[in-house]
C-alpha cells in the first residue's frame, strides 16, 4: 500500500491552482491508500489492457474519483464526493488515468482495483420489430420515400425525450430514443419498465435507435442509456453488470436525478427522469423558504462485534426537541441522492409528523453491505448493543413507538428483520422495495415471511412499498411478489400494515416520495388515513 504519496513526489499544476501527483501506477488487485491535503490530487496510471473492463471500489469521506484521458482531460466522474464507499466500472482505453482529488478539508482515501474482465466477441444486434409509435411509423415511411432524420431530431431536441404518445384508459406509449453514430453497435436501457436491460433497435438503416413500452400515465422512473455495452468473458451476472461501463443520461432529456451540481461535469452523472402527467406529486423533496435547517453531525462508530468502522450522520431538527427518530440505512444515498433530513423538515413544517431526528447509517464497504443487511445475528447485535445505546447516549432516548427503522432494497430487508428481532427499539418498519426474496444459501426464497409466520406477534407497525416493475425474473418471484407475500403474512398475524404499489422500478427517484409517505403513515397514522394526494390509496 502506498501512503500519502503527495508528500514525496513530483506534481503538476491543475486548474484553480491545485496540484496533482503523477508518478503512481495501479495494478489490478492492489489497494492504494493515502491522505491528501486540501485541494490536492493524486493521479494513477492504470496497468490494464485496452478493451478490458475494470471494476473497483473507492472510499473517501471528502474526495472524488475521476477518469482522465492520456492528456489529463476529464472523461468521467466515477465516484462523487460524499457517495463512497462505492464501486465503479469502466472500459479501459489506451492511456487513461485515475485521479483522486480532495475537497477543501483534505481527505484520506482508499482505492482498490478488484479485477478486470477480458473482452469477448460482440453479440449480434436484436431483430427490429415494426414500431408501435405512430410518430416512428411516420418517420419510417418518410425514410422509405427517401427522407432523412434531421427534422425528427430537431423536433425531439425541442420537445425532449422520451417520446410520449397518449393511449386509451390512462395509458401512454413511451419510446426511449438514442441517436446513433457510425460506431454505434448496440444500445441498452438501464431502468427499463421490464426490469431487464432491454435493447434498443435500429429504425432501418437510420441513426434512430428505439424501444417502446405501454405504461400507466402515473408512472415515474429514472433511467440511463448505454451504447456499446462491452461483451466480456465472464458469468451471466458479470455480463449483466457491464451496462454500468457505458450507462449515461439521455442527451435530449434535460431533467436529471439527483439534481446535483456535478451533473454538468459529464453525461455519466445521475440519471434522466421520466415522469408521466399523472405521476403523484413529491411535495416534500425541494428546499422551502422559511423552513429552518437543523444540524447534521458526522460521527465514526467502531464496532467490536463486527470488527469494523462506519460513519453515521445524526441530524437534529432546528429549534425543537425531537419527539421521534428515523434510523435509515445506506447513508450515502439518503444524504446525497435523497435529501432525507429535508424531507423530514418539510413534513414537520406541514404538521404531518412530529419533530424528528434522523440517524443515517453508512456501510463500511459494498461487501459489508451485502454481508450485514440481510439477516445477520452479529449485525442485529450491533444494532442492539452498540448503535442504539450510542444513540441514547446522544440524548435521543425515544420509545419504540416513536422510532422508525427504514431502508430500501437490502435496507428494507434489514429494517423488517430489526422489527422482528428488536421490537424494544423499533416500533415502526418502513421498507422501500425490500429484498424479501432473500434466503440463506440452500434455503427456499422468502426467509423473512417464514420467520414472521413462526414468531409471536410483535408490537410493530409496517409500511411496505414496491414497484410494478420489480416483478418476477428468471422464474423466481421478484420484489413485487415477495412484498405482497410478506404483507399477507403480517396481516394474517394481526400486524398493522400499510402497503403501496406504484408504476415504478427499483428507484431512488420514487423512494424519495415513498419515504415521506411511510413516515406519515407510521408517525401520524390518523392524518395518513385522511388521505394525501402524494401517497395514493
Amino acid at each position: 500500500m502506498r501512503a500519502a504519496a503527495f508528500w514525496c513526489c513530483a506534481a503538476l499544476a491543475l486548474p484553480g491552482g491545485a496540484l496533482a501527483v503523477t508518478d503512481a501506477l495501479l495494478q489490478v488487485g492492489t489497494r492504494e491508500q493515502g491522505l491528501l491535503a486540501p485541494g490536492l490530487a493524486q493521479r494513477f496510471g492504470v496497468q490494464v489492457a485496452a478493451g478490458h473492463v475494470v471494476q473497483g471500489d473507492f472510499d473517501a469521506p471528502a474526495a472524488v474519483l475521476d477518469l482522465l484521458d492520456g492528456e489529463g482531460r476529464h472523461l468521467r466522474r466515477l465516484v462523487a464526493e460524499g457517495s463512497s464507499p462505492q464501486g465503479f466500472t469502466w472500459q479501459m482505453q489506451n492511456g487513461q488515468q485515475l485521479q483522486v482529488r480532495a475537497g477543501a478539508q483534505g481527505s484520506a482515501y482508499a482505492l482498490h482495483l478488484r479485477h478486470t474482465l477480458a473482452p469477448a466477441a460482440q453479440a449480434g444486434a436484436a431483430a427490429a420489430p415494426a414500431p408501435d409509435s405512430p410518430r416512428l411509423r411516420a418517420l419510417a415511411q418518410a425514410l422509405a420515400e427517401g427522407g432523412d432524420t434531421e427534422a425528427f431530431w430537431r423536433e425531439r431536441a425541442q420537445q425532449g425525450t422520451p417520446l410520449v404518445e397518449p393511449l386509451p384508459e390512462g395509458q401512454s406509449l413511451v419510446t426511449f430514443l438514442w441517436r446513433g453514430t457510425p460506431g454505434t453497435r448496440s444500445v441498452r436501457l438501464f431502468g427499463s419498465p421490464s426490469g431487464n436491460h432491454d435493447p434498443l433497435v435500429r429504425l432501418g438503416a437510420s441513426d434512430v435507435w428505439w424501444t417502446s413500452f405501454r405504461m400507466p400515465s402515473s408512472a415515474r422512473l429514472s433511467y440511463r442509456l448505454a451504447p456499446n455495452v462491452p461483451q466480456v468473458q465472464g458469468t451471466a451476472q458479470d455480463q449483466r453488470r457491464m451496462i454500468l461501463a457505458t450507462a449515461q443520461r439521455d442527451p435530449l432529456n434535460p431533467r436529471v436525478f439527483p439534481p446535483r451540481a456535478d451533473a454538468r461535469l459529464d453525461a455519466f452523472q445521475g440519471s434522466s427522469v421520466l415522469e408521466l402527467p399523472q405521476a403523484p406529486p413529491q411535495p416534500w423533496t425541494a428546499p422551502r423558504a422559511g423552513v429552518a435547517e437543523g444540524t447534521m453531525q458526522r460521527h465514526v462508530l467502531t464496532s467490536s462485534l463486527l470488527g469494523n468502522q462506519r460513519p453515521v450522520w445524526l441530524y437534529r431538527p432546528a429549534r425543537t426537541t425531537p419527539q421521534a427518530l428515523l434510523v435509515l440505512f445506506d447513508a450515502h444515498a439518503y444524504r446525497e441522492d435523497v435529501p432525507a433530513p429535508r424531507i423530514v423538515d418539510n413534513l414537520v413544517a406541514d404538521g404531518l409528523i412530529p419533530p424528528t431526528a434522523v440517524l443515517l447509517v453508512a456501510n463500511p464497504s459494498p461487501e459489508a453491505r451485502a454481508a450485514e443487511l440481510p439477516p445477520n445475528p452479529r449485525f442485529t447485535r450491533f444494532l442492539d448493543e452498540e448503535l442504539m445505546p450510542w444513540v441514547r447516549a446522544q440524548g435521543l432516548a425515544l420509545p419504540p413507538e416513536a422510532t422508525v427503522i427504514a431502508g430500501s432494497s437490502y435496507g428494507g430487508l434489514a429494517a423488517a428483520h430489526a422489527g422482528l428481532a428488536l421490537p424494544g427499539w423499533f416500533g415502526g418498519v418502513l421498507s422501500l422495495s425490500g429484498s424479501f426474496w432473500w434466503a440463506p444459501p440452500g434455503e427456499k426464497p422468502g426467509w423473512m415471511m417464514r420467520a414472521y409466520a413462526l414468531a409471536p406477534r410483535r408490537n410493530v407497525r409496517f409500511y411496505l412499498d414496491a414497484g410494478h416493475y420489480e416483478g418476477t425474473r428468471g422464474g423466481q418471484d421478484g420484489i413485487l411478489q415477495t412484498n405482497r407475500h410478506l404483507g399477507d403474512v403480517l396481516r394474517a398475524k394481526g400486524y398493522a400494515v400499510t402497503q403501496r404499489e406504484h408504476p415504478t422500478g427499483h428507484d431512488y427517484l420514487h423512494w424519495q416520495g415513498a419515504l415521506a409517505c411511510g413516515l406519515v403513515a407510521l408517525l401520524h397514522p390518523e392524518r395518513f388515513g385522511q388521505g394525501l394526494a402524494a401517497c395514493g390509496k
